[in-house]
C-alpha cells in the first residue's frame, strides 16, 4: 500500500505540472478489432465515461455474419492493471440495447447511455482524470449467448484529455532559449562598449548559462525521447516541446517539397511520405497509439469540420448513422514506430525528410543571421556618414566580416551533435541519393571547420609555449582572443583546450543515438558511457573561468546522466512494469522541469549583472596593454635601456657623468675595468635573466666618453685628452657596440646600453 501510495502521489505531481484540470471524462481514441476472424467486425467506437454522472455513452457501429445474441463485456485497464471490468447484456431490462438484441445480420450501429452502479464506479481511481497521456485501454469483447464463443472483440486507447505535449510549453521553453540569446547579445554588446576595438563578439560564453548551454539542454531533453525503448506516454509527449532545439518544426508545405525531391532522386514515397503520414496511426512499443502532430492552423480546421460533423449526424428509431464522422472512426494506416522515426512522425516529419528538414530550418537560421548583420552594417555605415560615429562601435565596424564568421561558426558548434545524428540516420534509413550526399558534403563540411580550428589553436598554443613559456597569449593577445576566442573563451588558461572534448562529446552522442537506433539496450548503455566520461572531465579538471559556470555545467551533466540511468528503466529486457516506468518518466518531467526552471531563474538574474561584470579574461588582457602602453609613453623620454635614463640617480655617495652612454670605465692600457654600480647591475642582470656581456680586452676599444665619476683620481687619464675621442682611424666603442667594426669578434657583446 505505501508502495502504491508513493506512486500515486508521484502521478499526482505529474498531473500538477500539466495544467488546468479539466471535467473528469475518459473516453476512446481510435481503435483496432482485437480478433479478425469473428462473426462480428466492429467499424466504429466511440465511448465516454462520466465519472461525475456515472454513465457510459457508447457509440458503435459494424457488421454481423449472423443473427445472434451476445454478452457485452467492458474492460478498463491503466498502466498494465485492470481497473474496471463490466459484464452487461443487451436484451436485459436493466440494460436494455434495442439495436443489440439480438445482433442483427449485416450492418447495426447501436448509440445509448448506461448508467453505473456506485460500486462499479469506485474501482476508478480518481487520478485516472488527472495524469497526462495516460496509459490505459478499454476493450469491449462480445460472446455469442449460446456457444459462448467470441463472437468480436475491439480494442480502443483511452484518454482523459490531459497531455504534456502541450504548445504553450514549446512556446515557454523557445522563450527562455531566445532569452539566453538576448542576454549573450547584451553581454557582447556591453563587452564591445568596454572596449572599443575588441570583437563585439567576445565573452559571450562566460556568463553561464549562455545561449549554447541552454540550447545543449533543450537538445538534452528532446534526444532522450528518441531512444528506442519503452518510454512512458506522458515522457514522450513532454519530450515532444523541445522539438524545436533539435531544428524539427512542423512545415507543410517545406514536407511536401522535400518528398517531391526525393521523388526525384530515387525516393519511395509509398513508404514513407508526408501525404501518408497524415492517414497513419503511430503505434508506440508500449502500445499506445498517436497521431501525427498537424501544424496548427490545420489543426485548428480539423477541430471545426470534426465538431461541425457531429453536429450533423443522422439518426434512425435513437441509432447512429454508422457511416457518420466521429472521433471513433478507425485509422486508415497502422505502424509500429519507436526510437528517432517515432519521434520525427510524431512532429507530422516524415523519417526520411528529417535532414532535409534540419537542414532547411537550419539554411534559414544563417540566412537571418546575415541578414540581420547586413542591415546593422548599412545602419552604421549610414550612421557614419550623416552622424558622429560612436567610438564605442568601431571595434564592430571593423570586425564585421569576422563578426559573421564567429556567429555561424557558434552555430555549428550548437549544431554539431544533432547534425552527426540527422547525418547518421540519413546514411542507413533514407532513400534519396540526393539527400545522402548533402549529409556526407555537410557533415563533412562541419566536421572540417572545427577540425581546422582546432588544429590552429593548438599549433598556435605549441608556439607559444616555445616563445613565452606558456599558452597565456591565446588570452592576452587580442588578435589570438578576435579569431579563435570563441572555443575557449569560458575556461581557464590552462584548461584551453577542453573545447576539443566537447566537440568530441557531441559527436559520440550523435553517433550513438543514431547508429544504435532500434537497439534500447545498447544504445541506452552507450549514453550512460558518454554522458559519464563527460561529467567525469568536468568534475577532474573544473575548467571554467568562473566557479558559478563550473557548478551550473556541473549541475546540468549530473542531470543528463541521472536522465540516461533513468531511461534504461524503459528497457524491455528488464520487463519492469508500466506503472514503475510512469513513476519513473514522471520523476524524469520533474527533475528536467526543475532544471529548466533554474536555468530560466539564473537568465533573469543574469540580465541585471550582464552590462556590469566583463569577461574576466578580456579584462586582464586590457590591463596589460594599458600597461603596455604606459611604458611605450614614458619609453618616449628614457633611453632602450632604463638604467641608463637621464632621469636616474645613481646610487651611492658619487654619481657618474651625466653625458656618460657606457657603464664601463676604460683604461687605454690596461682596457676594461669594472664600473663602480657595475655589481648592481650584474646582479640585476642575473635576476632577470640578461646575459652579462663585457667589451673584448682590446687596448683600442674604449668608450666614447669618461666614465669615472668625478672627484675621483684622474692621475691614470692624461687630464682633458684622456677623456677625448679616439684618434681619428682607431675603432671607437659606438661602432664596436652595434658589432660591424674593426678588430670586434663579439658583434653586440660589447653593448651594454646607450643609443
Amino acid at each position: 500500500m505505501a508502495r502504491w501510495n508513493l506512486r500515486r502521489a508521484v502521478l499526482w505531481s505529474a498531473a500538477l505540472v500539466a495544467g488546468a484540470a479539466a471535467d473528469d471524462i475518459l473516453s476512446t481514441s481510435g481503435f483496432k478489432n482485437c480478433n479478425s476472424t469473428s462473426d462480428i467486425s466492429v467499424d466504429k467506437v466511440d465511448i465516454k465515461y462520466n465519472a461525475g454522472a456515472k454513465t457510459v455513452t457508447f457509440d458503435l457501429a459494424g457488421s454481423s455474419n449472423k443473427v445472434q445474441n451476445v454478452t457485452a463485456t467492458l474492460k478498463v485497464s491503466a498502466y498494465g492493471q485492470e481497473v474496471y471490468s463490466q459484464t452487461f447484456e443487451p436484451c436485459d431490462p436493466a440494460t436494455f440495447v434495442q439495436q443489440l438484441c439480438p445482433v442483427p445480420a449485416g450492418n447495426f450501429s447501436a448509440r445509448g447511455t448506461q448508467a453505473i452502479p456506485p460500486e462499479a464506479a469506485s474501482m476508478i481511481p480518481n487520478i485516472a482524470f488527472q495524469v497526462p497521456d495516460i496509459a490505459a485501454f478499454a476493450s469491449v469483447t462480445l460472446t455469442n449467448m449460446d456457444t459462448g464463443v467470441e463472437a468480436g472483440c475491439v480494442q480502443s486507447q483511452v484518454s482523459n484529455g490531459k497531455t504534456m505535449s502541450v504548445p504553450s510549453v514549446s512556446y515557454v521553453a523557445a522563450g527562455i532559449a531566445g532569452a539566453a540569446l538576448i542576454l549573450s547579445g547584451v553581454s557582447a554588446a556591453s563587452a564591445g562598449i568596454a572596449s572599443a576595438g575588441a570583437s563585439a563578439a567576445g565573452g559571450t560564453g562566460t556568463t553561464s548559462p549562455g545561449f549554447t548551454e541552454v540550447m545543449g539542454v533543450f537538445q538534452s531533453f528532446a534526444s532522450y525521447g528518441m531512444v528506442s525503448v519503452n518510454l512512458p506516454p506522458v515522457y514522450r509527449g513532454f519530450t515532444k516541446n523541445f522539438a524545436f532545439s533539435m531544428g524539427l518544426i512542423p512545415w507543410s508545405s517545406m514536407q511536401i517539397s522535400i518528398d517531391n525531391l526525393r521523388a526525384s532522386t530515387g525516393g519511395d514515397l509509398s513508404k514513407d511520405s508526408f501525404m501518408k503520414l497524415q492517414n497513419t496511426t503511430l503505434v508506440f512499443p508500449d502500445g499506445t497509439t498517436g497521431h501525427p502532430q498537424s501544424p496548427p492552423f490545420k489543426r485548428a480546421v480539423h477541430q471545426i469540420l470534426t465538431l461541425a460533423a457531429r453536429q450533423i449526424e443522422t439518426s434512425v428509431n435513437g441509432t447512429t448513422d454508422g457511416n457518420a464522422t466521429g472521433a471513433g472512426q478507425p485509422a486508415g494506416i497502422e505502424t509500429t514506430v519507436s526510437g528517432i522515426e517515432a519521434y520525427v512522425k510524431q512532429l507530422a516529419v516524415p523519417s526520411a525528410n528529417s535532414f532535409m528538414t534540419v537542414m532547411l530550418i537550419t539554411a534559414i537560421i544563417i540566412a537571418a543571421i546575415i541578414f540581420s548583420m547586413l542591415l546593422v552594417k548599412v545602419i552604421l555605415e549610414a550612421w557614419s556618414i550623416w552622424g558622429k560615429f560612436p567610438e564605442s562601435l568601431k571595434g564592430f565596424r571593423e570586425h564585421y566580416w569576422g563578426s559573421i564568421a564567429r556567429s555561424i561558426t557558434s552555430l555549428i558548434m550548437i549544431l554539431y551533435g544533432i547534425w552527426v545524428l540527422y547525418s547518421v540516420y540519413q546514411f542507413t534509413h533514407g532513400d534519396s541519393w540526393a539527400i545522402k550526399t548533402a549529409a556526407g558534403i555537410t557533415l563533412g563540411l562541419f566536421t572540417g571547420i572545427l577540425a581546422f580550428f582546432t588544429w590552429k589553436i593548438w599549433l598556435l598554443s605549441r608556439r607559444l609555449k616555445e616563445s613565452e613559456g606558456d599558452s597565456s597569449g591565446l588570452y592576452n593577445d587580442k588578435e589570438h582572443w578576435v579569431k579563435y576566442s570563441l572555443f575557449y573563451e569560458s575556461y581557464k588558461k590552462s584548461y584551453w583546450w577542453v573545447f576539443v572534448p566537447v566537440i568530441l562529446y557531441m559527436l559520440s552522442k550523435g553517433l550513438v543515438m543514431a547508429a544504435l537506433d532500434g537497439k534500447g539496450m545498447s544504445q541506452t548503455i552507450g549514453l550512460i558511457i558518454v554522458e559519464a566520461l563527460m561529467l567525469g572531465m568536468l568534475l577532474w579538471n573544473r575548467p571554467f573561468e568562473r566557479r558559478s559556470s563550473n557548478i551550473i555545467n556541473i549541475a546540468i551533466q549530473v542531470v543528463r546522466v541521472l536522465s540516461v540511468v533513468c531511461i534504461l528503466v524503459f528497457v524491455d529486457q528488464f520487463g519492469i512494469s508500466q506503472s514503475t516506468q510512469t513513476v519513473v518518466g514522471v520523476v524524469l518531467i520533474v527533475m528536467q522541469s526543475v532544471l529548466a526552471g533554474i536555468l530560466a531563474i539564473l537568465l533573469v538574474w543574469n540580465a541585471f549583472i550582464a552590462c556590469c561584470k566583463e569577461n574576466p579574461h578580456r579584462k586582464r588582457r586590457k590591463e596589460m596593454e594599458k600597461e603596455r602602453q604606459l611604458r611605450e609613453a614614458e619609453g618616449d623620454l628614457t633611453p632602450l635601456d632604463a638604467r641608463n635614463t637621464l632621469l636616474m640617480s645613481g646610487s651611492g655617495k658619487e654619481s657618474t657623468t651625466t653625458f656618460a652612454v657606457t657603464s664601463s670605465v676604460m683604461d687605454e692600457k690596461k682596457g676594461l675595468h669594472e664600473p663602480m654600480a657595475g655589481s648592481y647591475y650584474d646582479q640585476a642582470d642575473s635576476k632577470a635573466g640578461y646575459n652579462n656581456l663585457s667589451l673584448p680586452s682590446n687596448n683600442y676599444n674604449r668608450a666614447l666618453t669618461p666614465t669615472l665619476p668625478f672627484g675621483q683620481d684622474q692621475s691614470q687619464q692624461s687630464g682633458l685628452l684622456g677623456n677625448a675621442a679616439p684618434i681619428s682611424g682607431q675603432q671607437t666603442g659606438y661602432s664596436q657596440g652595434y658589432g660591424g667594426g674593426y678588430n670586434n669578434q663579439g658583434g653586440y657583446g660589447g653593448y651594454r646600453g646607450g643609443y
